[in-house]
């Protein structure tokens, strides 16, 4: 049985999860604004991506019958100086996303909530994936800095990023 503590911490995240797609909705925008469509893209994937994390607390929640309270969230950054800055900033958001992540699986653990641990196990998965993801792209658009024709291949590059939820 799930204590009330890990409960409140997942639903805590389930409603950061939403607050993410926020942030990335506000990355596409920032994007969309430099008329780079291919990031905007990109962002806006990401932001899909959030959402379907949110869901899946919000169904392991539901399933588990805990009384679920959806929250609202504070502003996210809309503030960039490049785009550069851009994945910076989504690189340290993924890393916090991380953090969290890791608190409840060792909640999950020093609970014995097995259930919990095998759910939260995909998400330390997805985890790797996401910080790799950006520590890859912050590491090309450091090497080509401000090369417009780079800026344009990447452009192009992120402008067939899609999202096909797991199963």
């Amino acid at each position: 049985m799930m204590s009330e503590k890990l409960e409140q911490q997942l639903m805590e995240q389930m409603n950061y999860e939403f607050y993410s797609a926020h942030a990335y909705l506000a990355t596409a925008a920032y994007c969309s604004h430099q008329d780079l469509d291919g990031f905007s893209n990109f962002f806006h994937v990401q932001a899909e991506e959030e959402r379907f994390h949110a869901m899946k607390f919000y169904h392991f929640l539901n399933d588990m019958g805990a009384r679920l309270h959806v929250t609202g969230f504070e502003t996210p950054e809309n503030s960039f100086s490049s785009i550069l800055d851009c994945f910076k900033k989504s690189l340290a958001h993924e890393k916090e996303v991380t953090k969290r992540i890791y608190k409840l699986a060792d909640l999950a653990l020093d609970e014995r909530e097995h259930a919990t641990m095998t759910f939260l196990n995909w998400f330390i998965d997805e985890q790797v994936e996401e910080e790799a993801l950006f520590d890859g792209y912050i590491k090309k658009l450091e090497r080509v800095h401000l090369d417009g024709d780079a800026i344009f291949l990447l452009d192009e590059e992120l402008s067939k990023r899609s999202f096909t939820p797991p199963e």
